[in-house]
């Protein structure tokens, strides 16, 4: 089943929870082919929320929107070597989060790959599509220790040509957790009772981003057991996307674990405003 963007920006707003719209919206839009997908959670392979998008009750007022700066259009990348470069100043490490969180083995995404959801909702990889200039994934974790297991994090940085391309992104976002509350990363990796919301600048307190993506779920593994919880949280500033995602472990509490996304995700984005941004003058 296709959604296409008109349906997922009259979804904003909403809650979203398998193929229902929780808060009643509806709405019907013209249609387009779903695109390319964003980068998910699913762990690296061996060869290769209250979060800050998590909407809150009440409306951001105009005071929050000076912690978005316009968008400075002429520093957009427009190679991919720009492109690039500019992910490895937005992209984070460990000491992001703090000193409890290290990286894992793998470290990062294969080059040049792009994850898609296919229509079994089985995650598959590809080559970058053409809205793609640049995509990295990095892989943390805190290790298992006194009492509590091992919760795994990742840190996703892609870059677009520019804020249209990037909103696409978003939106797919969104149509991916109506066709697919319950998705597979990987053999014996899965994703289940998936739900999310997304808020543009000014929506349901989101004074941080121009479009703020999250969803909330359970995730479960052969190796590391479950249910726990899971959260994605996704930003846009301009033609870039940043996001945390967090699987959780034994002993792991939700806010323990929503600060870890909290952090990250700020983090980047503030380094994209700071990169994209026009200077205060």
């Amino acid at each position: 089943m296709t959604y296409s963007r008109g349906f997922a920006l009259r979804a904003r707003g909403c809650v979203l929870a398998g193929l229902f719209l929780l808060a009643g919206c509806s709405g019907e839009g013209a249609t387009k082919a779903a695109g390319p997908s964003r980068t998910p959670a699913a762990a690296p392979s061996p060869s290769g929320t209250a979060s800050p998008g998590t909407a809150g009750p009440g409306t951001a007022s105009s005071p929050a929107a000076p912690l978005v700066p316009p968008l400075d259009e002429s520093k957009q990348p427009k190679t991919v070597a720009e492109a690039r470069r500019l992910l490895g100043r937005i992209v984070i490490g460990q000491e992001a989060f703090g000193p409890e969180v290290v990286r894992s083995t793998p470290f990062e995404s294969a080059p040049g790959r792009w994850p898609v959801l296919d229509e079994a909702c089985v995650w598959q990889t590809t080559g970058l599509p053409a809205d793609v200039l640049a995509t990295n994934t990095r892989y943390f974790h805190v290790p298992a220790k006194d009492g509590r297991g091992r919760l795994r994090l990742n840190a996703t940085v892609t870059i677009h040509h520019d804020r249209r391309e990037s909103g696409w992104e978003t939106a797919r976002a969104m149509e991916e957790v109506l066709r697919c509350p319950g998705q597979k990363l990987r053999e014996g990796e899965e994703l289940k009772n998936l739900w999310g919301g997304s808020f543009y600048l000014g929506e349901q307190m989101n004074g941080w981003t121009e479009d703020a993506f999250s969803e909330t779920g359970e995730y479960l593994s052969a190796e590391d057991g479950g249910p726990y919880r899971y959260t994605w949280s996704q930003a846009q500033f301009g033609p870039v996307t940043v996001a945390i995602a967090a699987k959780g472990a034994a002993g792991f509490t939700e806010e323990a674990m929503n600060a870890l996304v909290a952090q990250g995700t700020s983090r980047m984005m503030l380094q994209a405003k700071q990169e994209l941004g026009k200077a205060a003058g």
